[in-house]
C-alpha cells in the first residue's frame, strides 16, 4: 500500500508520533528526513497546552528533528489568534505560565472577562476554580477550549486530559465551547492555509483515531492512524472513525510513499 499519489504534504502530530514525552520514536527523525526527501511540504501540529511554539521548536531539535518554528502550529496560537480576531480581548486564561506570552495582551484581572480559556494546569484543577469559571461563563463569557481531548499518553500510561473539564463546564452551562487545536476544523484549516493547498491533497498523520484521523478527515484529509503513543487497539476498534491508512510508526508512514 501507498498513500494516494496526489499527497502534497503531510501533517504530522507530534506527542505519539515522533517522540513520547521525552522519549523518540525510533527512527522517527530519519522518517521525518525521507518524507522531505520526497519532496513533501511538513507541517507539525500539536494540541499541547504547556510549551509555546519556540519551546516546541527547541524540543525538535534537540531530539534530533529538523523543524523550523513557522513550521509548526500549536493550539495556544491558534486560540490567541481567534479571540484578538473575533474581538475578545478581556479574557481569564486556565493555563500554565509558560503560555502566558501569547496572550500577553488578552489576559485582564477580575472576573469581568469576554472569554475563560481553558488548557492544561495539571493536578491543580479544583472545586473553587471550577465554580469561579462556572460563574464567568454563567455572567457571559464564552467558553474557549485550547482543545478536548480525552486522555494523552504519559509516561506511565494513558491520562486524564483537559476534555474532561470542558464537556463538565458545557454541561452545567448549557454552552458549547471554541474549541481551536485538533480536532477543530478551524485548526486544520489554518494549516491548508499556510500550505496553500486543497485537502485532498494532505494527510494527517496523527495517534489519535478521534481528533487526529477524525478531526481531519471530516476537513477532507487522507487520514493516517500509527499504532504509537496513546493508540489503543480495543479503543481504535469501538471508534466510528474508520482510518483511510494504519501504519506502525512514521516509519512506515515514510516507506508509503509511492
Amino acid at each position: 500500500m501507498i498513500l494516494p499519489t496526489g499527497i502534497q504534504a503531510i501533517l504530522c502530530d507530534l506527542d505519539g508520533v515522533l517522540y513520547v514525552g521525552d522519549a523518540v520514536i525510533p527512527g522517527a527523525p530519519a522518517a521525518i528526513e525521507r518524507l522531505r526527501d520526497s519532496g513533501l511540504a511538513l507541517r507539525f501540529l500539536t494540541n499541547t497546552t504547556t510549551k509555546p511554539r519556540r519551546a516546541v521548536a527547541k524540543k525538535l531539535t534537540a531530539l534530533g528533528f529538523t523543524a523550523a518554528m513557522d513550521e509548526i502550529l500549536t493550539a495556544p496560537r491558534a486560540a490567541a489568534e481567534y479571540l484578538r480576531r473575533t474581538g475578545r480581548t478581556r479574557c481569564h486564561l486556565v493555563m500554565r505560565d509558560s503560555l502566558m506570552a501569547e496572550f500577553s495582551d488578552l489576559k485582564v484581572p477580575g472576573d469581568d472577562v469576554d472569554a475563560v480559556v481553558i488548557g492544561d494546569i495539571g493536578s491543580t484543577w479544583d472545586h473553587a476554580l471550577l465554580q469561579r469559571i462556572f460563574t464567568m461563563i454563567m455572567g457571559g463569557a464564552e467558553l474557549v477550549a485550547l482543545h478536548r481531548g480525552r486522555y494523552h499518553q504519559a509516561a506511565d500510561g494513558l491520562a486524564l486530559d483537559i476534555g474532561a473539564y470542558v464537556a463538565g463546564l458545557e454541561y452545567v452551562t448549557g454552552q458549547t465551547a471554541t474549541v481551536c487545536g485538533k480536532p477543530s476544523p478551524a485548526f486544520f484549516q489554518a494549516a491548508l492555509d499556510d500550505l496553500g493547498l486543497p485537502a485532498e491533497q494532505v494527510a494527517i498523520v496523527g495517534d489519535d483515531i478521534e481528533s487526529d484521523v477524525g478531526g481531519g478527515q471530516a476537513c477532507g484529509l487522507h487520514g493516517v492512524l500509527v499504532r504509537t503513543g496513546k493508540y489503543r487497539k480495543e479503543l481504535a476498534d469501538r471508534s466510528r472513525v474508520r482510518p483511510d491508512t494504519v501504519a506502525a510508526d512514521i516509519t512506515e508512514v515514510a516507506g508509503l510513499i509511492g
